[in-house]
């Protein structure tokens, strides 16, 4: 049985690279016909348009010929209009007098990138997209000059997986920008993208990026499949798309990659994963994920691998620290005494006495709390968000103390889970870690140690039954494969990391040839 047939199980793909404008506005009151008469073309788009205050219409004569350019000025630069193509076409410019759109293109902008528009629906979609559109009239086509220069935010540092080694390059919402800053780092003919648009109203433009000698075809397949199920009035961020194609969508762990970091998704375009970006989101999406795809940091190939697997690890034990500790605290605290040493059991009684509340009340409203000033840091400028969080955290923390609220061990403890949950490398898995976290305090405080374990094994379950793109998402971790590991837990030298995951059925499985394990030069001179 092959990859298709065990994992999907569906029909071949239409190529669907090339959309028309007539597929775009196949659900719009839009007429399809394109004239020959100037008047009603003009008449046609100024009544589509209308409303509209950055659209116009400059009326122009060429030669004895009357003309028309048609644009939308918040989609293009004015300067550049009138210097390509405006100028260009003044009556006192010594050009010959036009035949055809052909000669018109030859003779007045034989340097500017073009197409040609013989259906309406064309020549409202080149003008959405920030086109210059000539119609002239007696001609069965119009003329459309790609003007371009959109305003757009200039490429930063990424805001919210930072590194200290490693490029500093982030994705911006320009998808132009975003697939050359993928280009640049992939230069190879095999590196494929193709285009599709999403969103009925918005038709937002996303495009995916692949290696077509490593990816899949099965896995590249049913990512295209995804693509055209969707059916939503709008797509603004990468985010709906995320959602949208998910596998599941009732499980608080992201089934789907995303990162603002290029050197990233270069690296899992490498392995054979699916990169969606979409245009106006700095944000670029990677298919299959698994779960060990959200403890690695793009940092960790850039240092050497002793010091990035110590790290690796690190994430992982802070990982089941802000799941597990403040759940084990309630149930150690309330129901299981006996199993705490002595002397820590004296000295955290002593610290509660007095506090009104019990362990389980007391650690919901710390955690709530905290919750409210990270979420309130994040909402407030960037100037002032980070010191009301922290300033926030250390006096609400000692007036609660100092009252009687709470106990100092309790503010440790949720101190330490906070700081914990901050090691992970991806935004929206440390939300999963938070959620995950209140609800397994719920169970500790009815169960105790059997509600905690009780949880975890629900949990493992769930993690089993999950599936990116047909891929499980405990992949090389259970069942356990030990041909797996040398990039997973810990991060083995790059010179023993010869092969791609299997999971993800590569069509070129071998990473590298030969084993090019580095050895000292042999001795030179006299030496021994």
């Amino acid at each position: 049985m092959g990859l298709a047939d065990f994992l999907f199980n569906r029909r071949k793909h239409k190529n669907n690279n090339k959309i028309t404008a007539e597929e775009l506005f196949q659900q719009e009151n839009i007429s399809k016909k394109y004239y020959k008469s100037l008047d009603k073309n003009i008449k046609q788009i100024q009544e589509l348009f209308e409303h509209s205050f950055d659209f116009t219409v400059d009326k122009i004569k060429l030669g004895d010929t009357d003309a028309c350019v048609c644009y939308l000025g918040t989609m293009l630069s004015k300067d550049t209009l009138t210097n390509k193509v405006l100028n260009s076409l003044h009556p006192q410019n010594d050009h010959p007098k036009p035949k055809d759109i052909n000669s018109i293109r030859d003779n007045y902008f034989p340097t500017v990138s073009y197409e040609y528009a013989d259906t309406f629906h064309t020549v409202v979609w080149n003008v959405l997209n920030g086109y210059a559109v000539i119609m002239v009239d007696g001609q069965g086509k119009a003329l459309s000059l790609e003007i371009g220069n959109i305003e757009k935010r200039a490429i930063t540092e990424p805001s919210t997986q930072t590194i200290i080694r490693g490029p500093k390059e982030a994705f911006t919402e320009d998808i132009n920008t975003n697939i050359s800053l993928i280009r640049k780092r992939i230069r190879n003919p095999h590196l494929k993208f193709e285009s599709f648009y999403v969103g009925r109203d918005t038709k937002t433009h996303l495009v995916i990026g692949y290696m077509s000698t490593i990816t899949n075809a099965d896995i590249l397949e049913e990512v295209k499949k995804r693509i055209e199920k969707i059916d939503i009035g709008g797509v603004l961020d990468s985010g709906n798309i995320e959602e949208l194609i998910s596998d599941k969508s009732f499980t608080p762990f992201p089934l789907i990659f995303n990162t603002e970091r290029p050197d990233s998704i270069c690296g899992h375009i490498m392995e054979g994963k699916v990169a969606l970006i979409l245009d106006g989101s700095p944000f670029v999406l990677t298919v299959p994920s698994v779960l060990t795809d959200f403890f690695e940091s793009s940092e960790d190939y850039y240092q050497p691998f002793l010091m990035s697997s110590f790290v690796r690890l690190i994430r992982y034990m802070s990982f089941m620290i802000a799941l597990v500790l403040p759940s084990l605290y309630v149930a150690l605290s309330t129901f299981h005494q006996e199993l705490m040493p002595t002397q820590l059991l004296l000295s955290i009684q002593a610290q509660r006495e007095g506090v009104p509340f019990p362990a389980v009340i007391e650690i919901f409203v710390m955690e709530l709390t905290f919750e409210i000033m990270r979420e309130a840091g994040v909402r407030m400028p960037r100037a002032v968000g980070q010191t009301v969080s922290i300033v926030g955290a250390l006096v609400i923390g000692q007036a609660a103390v100092e009252a009687g609220l709470v106990s100092n061990v309790l503010v440790i403890i949720v101190a330490f889970t906070a700081i914990a949950s901050f090691v992970s490398p991806i935004y929206n898995f440390s939300i999963s870690t938070r959620l995950l976290r209140f609800i397994l305090i719920l169970f500790s405080a009815i169960f105790g140690l059997y509600g905690v374990l009780l949880f975890l094994i629900v949990m493992v379950i769930h993690l089993v039954s999950l599936r990116s793109f047909g891929v499980p998402y405990l992949a090389a971790v259970a069942p356990f494969n030990i041909k797996e590991q040398d990039d997973i837990f810990v991060r083995f030298p790059i010179w023993a990391n010869r092969k791609r995951p299997s999971y993800l059925y590569p069509e070129s499985p071998m990473k590298k040839k030969g084993k090019n394990i580095p050895s000292p030069p042999p001795a030179r001179g006299g030496g021994k």
